[in-house]
C-alpha cells in the first residue's frame, strides 16, 4: 500500500494501471483530461498502450478491439464523449467484451459547461445506447472510494465479460486528496475467449459477435443476460445507510452530493433533528431495499441532486412509490449543493413548513 496526495482524476488513472489495465484510447474533453495525460505517461511504463484517438468514436472502437484480444482495457470521458461512445459501448455490451468507461460528468445538456454536475444519470443508468443492455456503474463520493471503486470495477468486468461504468462530477476529479493505493496487480492472462487469429491449442478461431441474425440465438443472448442482470440485484448492490436505523426523515444523494449530505446528517443530528442518510454507491444495480426499509418509519425523503429536474429521485419513487413523500433540493449548471441549504430545506420540512 502507498499513501499518496492525489488529484481525483490523476488517482483514477493510477489505480487504473494498478488493477491492471493496459490499453487505453480517449480524447480529451474537460473536466477529465488529466485522466489520459497521466496514462500517457504511466501506461508506457509498465508496457501498456496509450492511444489519443481522433474522437471518441473511434476511441470506444479501439477499446473494443484491444479488450476483444483479452487485454484490460479503458476509456475516459465526459457526457458529450459518452453520446458520441453510445453504439460502441452497446456493441461492448453486446459481445460480452470486458471494458472500464470512467465518465467525468460536466452540466448538459448539449456541450453544456465544464463545471460540477450530475447530469449524466439517465445516460449512464438507463443504458447509454439501444438495445436494452445493462451495465454496473459505480458512483464515488470521495477520492479514495474512487481509488477503490476503479480497482473493483477491472475485477467486475472481467468476472462479468460486461462493460463497467465509474461515474462521478468534476468536484470528485478535480480535488486532491490523501488516498492509499493498492497494491499493483500483474494483468490477467489472456482469456479463453478472446480473440486471438488462430485459436488456442490448434483449435478454431474465437469470433466475438456482438448481433446474431438468427432469432432463436438473439433471444438465448437476452435470456442469458437477463439472468446475469438478475444476479447483481443480490450479489454487486453498494450503499452506504448511514444512521438510518431511528431517522424520523432521509436524506439520499449519490457521489459528491452524497458526501455532502454524510455532513448534513451530522448537522442535523446536533440540532436535534433525527435524519439519516441512503448514499447509493452503485446506481445500477439499484439499492430499492435501503428506501424500501423506511416505508412506515420515515416521514420522509429529501433527494439531493446536482441535476435540475431531479433524476435519481425517479428511482427512488420506484423503490417506496406513494407510500413515502419524496421532496427534492437541487442545484445545476456548475453551482455546488451547499450543505447549509439542505440543513434548512430538511429542518422546514420536518417542521411541516
Amino acid at each position: 500500500m502507498e499513501r499518496k496526495f492525489m488529484k481525483g482524476n490523476e488517482a483514477i488513472a493510477e489505480a487504473a494501471v494498478r488493477a491492471g489495465c493496459r490499453f487505453y484510447a480517449g480524447y480529451p474533453i474537460t473536466p477529465q483530461s488529466e485522466v489520459p495525460e497521466y496514462l500517457s505517461r504511466a501506461l508506457p511504463k509498465v508496457g501498456g498502450v496509450f492511444v489519443q484517438g481522433e474522437s471518441e468514436v473511434a476511441s470506444i472502437n479501439m477499446v473494443y478491439g484491444a479488450a476483444a484480444g483479452g487485454t484490460l482495457a479503458m476509456t475516459s470521458t465526459s457526457g458529450p464523449g459518452i453520446s458520441l461512445m453510445a453504439e460502441g459501448i452497446s456493441s461492448l455490451a453486446a459481445a460480452r467484451i470486458p471494458s472500464v468507461i470512467v465518465d467525468i460528468m460536466r452540466a448538459g445538456p448539449g456541450t453544456g459547461v465544464m463545471k460540477p454536475a450530475q447530469s449524466d444519470y439517465f445516460q449512464i443508468n438507463r443504458a447509454s445506447g439501444h438495445g436494452g443492455y445493462q451495465t454496473i456503474n459505480y458512483a464515488p463520493a470521495t477520492i479514495q472510494e474512487a481509488v477503490d471503486l476503479v480497482t473493483k470495477a477491472f475485477e467486475v468486468t472481467q468476472k462479468y465479460r460486461m462493460p463497467v461504468f465509474v461515474f462521478a462530477d468534476s468536484l470528485v476529479g478535480g480535488l486532491m486528496e490523501a488516498v492509499t493505493l493498492p497494491e499493483a496487480k500483474e494483468p490477467p492472462k489472456t482469456p479463453a475467449w478472446a480473440v486471438n487469429g488462430r485459436g488456442f491449442h490448434g483449435g478454431k478461431p474465437n469470433i466475438l459477435l456482438n448481433a446474431s441474425f438468427k432469432e432463436e440465438q438473439q433471444m438465448a443472448k437476452a435470456q442469458e443476460w437477463e439472468k446475469i442482470y438478475e444476479g447483481w440485484k443480490t450479489d454487486e448492490v453498494m450503499v452506504e445507510e448511514y444512521m438510518t436505523e431511528d431517522a424520523d426523515f432521509i436524506l439520499t444523494a449519490y457521489g459528491s452530493c452524497g458526501r455532502i449530505c454524510h455532513t448534513c446528517v451530522d448537522e442535523l443530528r446536533e440540532a436535534g433533528y433525527k435524519a439519516g442518510l441512503i448514499r447509493p454507491i452503485t446506481t445500477n444495480p439499484f439499492p430499492f431495499e435501503a428506501y424500501k426499509k423506511q416505508i412506515g418509519k420515515a416521514k420522509f425523503i429529501l433527494d439531493v441532486e446536482m441535476a435540475i429536474p431531479a433524476l435519481m429521485a425517479q428511482d427512488v419513487l420506484l423503490a417506496v412509490g406513494e407510500n413515502l413523500p419524496i421532496h427534492t433540493c437541487l442545484t445545476t449548471g456548475g453551482v455546488i449543493v451547499d450543505a447549509d441549504e439542505v440543513v434548512r430545506r430538511a429542518i422546514c420540512l420536518a417542521k411541516g413548513e
